[in-house]
């Protein structure tokens, strides 16, 4: 194969994997939309009852002083939803100071509805604020696929752990799951493309991608993993620089 073919082939095959990612990211922004959809229900029904009643019982400025202050919680409620999730729209945007934190909260709303379907006992181990300096959607795409890759590994009633933290210098990101873990013979492959343990379940990009995205945030990623009967499960160790006014 001539020099010219091979680095043509290369520029398709780089191209292919910035769409590919760029589709995941869309997909864990879809999935969040829906959730934030879901999770704004319950006060945006609140906020209307109240205003009802408030319009209601106008004659009564007791009352309807009490609605109204009822309403501004909601509505105090429906604006940290929305500050929370605007920040993930910039999938493309370079990266700059985000809260960990809030990006941890996001992946596990994602996926809330399989974890409460499952009867999964979730670990969380939070701070207030931890700062680092990356492209928030992308972040997010990797802690969700992390993530959805412990709840499929999980029976129902398994125990998943999501833990934050200062380390370091860094922050440190740590999925873990009691599940049925990864044979050996599979860890060194985990991190290619199209590799997959989940048969026609799986694209086998999750972790190829959520590996290229940590290191072109200058991190790390590190897995250990059993799949010893009544020791087996799986834990992710995400590693990455803090923002510098950290």
């Amino acid at each position: 194969m001539h020099t010219s073919s091979i680095s043509e082939l290369e520029g398709k095959l780089e191209t292919t994997a910035t769409l590919l990612q760029k589709a995941e990211e869309r997909a864990s922004a879809g999935q969040l939309a829906l959730e934030v959809m879901h999770e704004i229900r319950n006060p945006l029904e609140a906020l209307g009852h109240l205003v009802y009643l408030a319009s209601a019982g106008a004659d009564n400025p007791a009352c309807t002083r009490k609605y109204m202050e009822q309403a501004e919680e909601q509505i105090s409620t429906l604006n940290h939803i929305a500050s929370q999730t605007l920040g993930f729209a910039r999938t493309s945007a370079s990266p700059h100071p985000t809260d960990l934190v809030t990006v941890a909260q996001a992946a596990l709303r994602i996926h809330q509805r399989t974890i409460d379907d499952k009867h999964i006992r979730l670990v969380k181990e939070l701070p207030e604020e931890l700062t680092a300096e990356v492209n928030p959607g992308q972040i997010l795409q990797v802690a969700s696929n992390l993530i959805v890759n412990a709840l499929d590994a999980l029976p129902p009633h398994g125990t998943l752990c999501l833990r934050l933290r200062k380390r370091k210098g860094g922050a440190q990101l740590v999925i873990a799951d009691n599940g049925h873990g990864i044979p050996k013979q599979h860890i060194p492959n985990i991190f290619e493309a199209f590799f997959s343990t989940k048969g026609q379940h799986g694209t086998g990009l999750g972790l190829a991608i959520s590996k290229n995205i940590i290191e072109g945030h200058r991190g790390t990623i590190r897995v250990r993993t059993s799949a010893q009967p009544g020791r087996s499960g799986t834990l992710f160790r995400v590693s990455l620089p803090l923002a510098a006014a950290a």
